[in-house]
């Protein structure tokens, strides 16, 4: 019944008008009032901040403050991964083929798959991509002489980056 008598209670715009004016001669961006159960609670400015305490942390089930809108952040696009361009020496690259981690060998301890100058065949393994503890053996799928390795041992790979240039 007391809530009934609350909820119909208006507030008085003119106290808000004036409470907005004093904020703004003073530079104040936020303001939080309470009397009772009654809360008001003013912001200025972009509306980044968002009240979400449920009934009964610090405010009535009703309320006589403004609601914010709710604004939901911006989703920018994904930026497009720049493409090499083309190559005037005629070489094909060869590119990962997965998110990983690149290693030029298959144990730290060994030889690389593949130095600057080595021939190449279509099953030839170039390297070793390590995802999510998985090492997937890369064939180089082209044939030809490697002419640069374009990572280092331990790098981080995205997929389709350039790993190696072969010269067919």
């Amino acid at each position: 019944m007391a809530e009934t008598s609350r909820s119909t209670a208006s507030f008085d715009l003119d106290k808000l008008r004036e409470l907005v004016e004093m904020m703004d001669k003073h530079g104040v961006s936020e303001v939080n009032l309470r009397r009772g159960d009654e809360r008001w609670m003013v912001r200025r400015g972009p509306g980044e901040t968002i009240n979400m305490l449920p009934p009964g942390y610090g405010q009535p089930a009703y309320s006589t403050m403004p609601t914010p809108a709710y604004q939901a952040p911006s989703l920018a696009p994904a930026p497009v991964p720049q493409t090499a361009p083309a190559v005037a020496d005629n070489t094909i690259t060869i590119k990962s083929p997965t998110v990983g981690t690149y290693y030029e060998s298959p144990a730290p301890s060994d030889p690389p798959f593949v130095k600057v100058g080595y021939p190449v065949k279509p099953d030839t393994v170039v390297c070793v991509i390590e995802a999510m503890k998985v090492f997937n053996q890369i064939p180089s799928e082209v044939s030809g002489t490697i002419t640069e390795i374009c990572v280092a041992n331990g790098d981080p790979v995205e997929y389709g980056q350039i790993l190696f240039k072969v010269k067919p």
